[in-house]
C-alpha cells in the first residue's frame, strides 16, 4: 500500500491488519456501499477500534482502499511486461491481471479519486505503456498500419470495461474473458466476407 512520504514503514503483523481490513472493505462495500465501519471490522475479524486506529473516518478508509486498488492497477499492467514481453502476449496478459484487478477491486476501482495526484501520475504511466503496447502491435503486424492508435486503446478499455462488468468468480471464466477481448480487439466480430 503506498504511503506518504512522512509516514512510517508499518510492521508486517499491521500490515497484514490493514490489507485484511482493506480486503473486508472491497467486499463489505462492494455488496453494501453504505456499510458502516463496524461491519468492515467484523468482515475483517478485528475490533471496531482496530479500524477506527488505522483509518481516522470511513472517507480514509475509503481512499486508502482507492489507493490500494491503484497501486493493484499498477501492479497488474507492470507483471505483463508490455515494453519487453511479445506484443501478442503482453495484450493478453495486461487483459487478463486488469480484469482481475477489475472485477476484484470493483467498488475501489469505482471510487477511485480522479483528481488525485497519485491516481493521476498511475493512471498516466499506465496509458504510457498502453500507448507504446499499441504501437508495438502496430509494428508487429497484429493491428493495420493504418489504425488509429488512440481510437483503438479507447475501445480497447470499452472491451475490458464490459468484460468486468460481467465479474466472473473462477479464474478461468476471467481468462477466457480476457480472450474473448484480445479476440474481439484484434479480429473483431465481423465476418471477413465483403458486403
Amino acid at each position: 500500500m503506498a504511503l506518504p512520504a512522512s509516514a512510517k514503514p508499518l510492521r508486517a503483523d499491521a500490515e497484514r491488519t490493514v490489507r485484511a481490513i482493506l480486503e473486508a472493505a472491497e467486499r463489505v462495500l462492494s455488496a453494501n456501499p453504505a456499510a458502516p465501519m463496524e461491519q468492515i471490522a467484523e468482515a475483517a475479524g478485528v475490533a471496531r477500534t482496530t479500524v477506527h486506529r488505522r483509518f481516522a473516518s470511513r472517507e480514509s478508509l475509503i481512499a486508502a482502499l482507492a489507493a490500494w486498488a491503484t497501486q493493484r492497477f499498477h501492479d497488474a499492467v507492470e507483471a505483463a511486461r508490455p515494453d519487453t514481453a511479445p506484443p501478442a502476449v503482453a495484450l493478453y496478459q495486461v487483459t487478463a491481471n486488469v480484469l482481475h484487478v477489475k472485477i476484484g477491486w470493483g467498488f475501489a476501482m469505482g471510487a477511485l479519486p480522479t483528481d488525485a495526484p497519485e491516481v493521476a501520475r498511475v493512471h498516466a504511466a499506465v496509458l504510457a505503456q498502453c500507448e507504446r503496447l499499441f504501437t508495438r502491435l502496430r509494428d508487429a503486424g497484429l493491428l493495420r498500419t493504418d489504425t488509429d492508435l488512440d481510437w483503438a486503446r479507447r475501445v480497447y478499455y470499452a472491451l475490458i470495461h464490459e468484460a468486468a462488468a460481467e465479474a466472473p468468480d473462477t479464474d478461468a471464466a476471467v481468462d477466457t474473458l480476457a480472450t474473448r477481448v484480445v479476440d474481439t480487439l484484434l479480429h473483431g466480430i465481423g465476418t471477413s466476407a465483403t458486403p
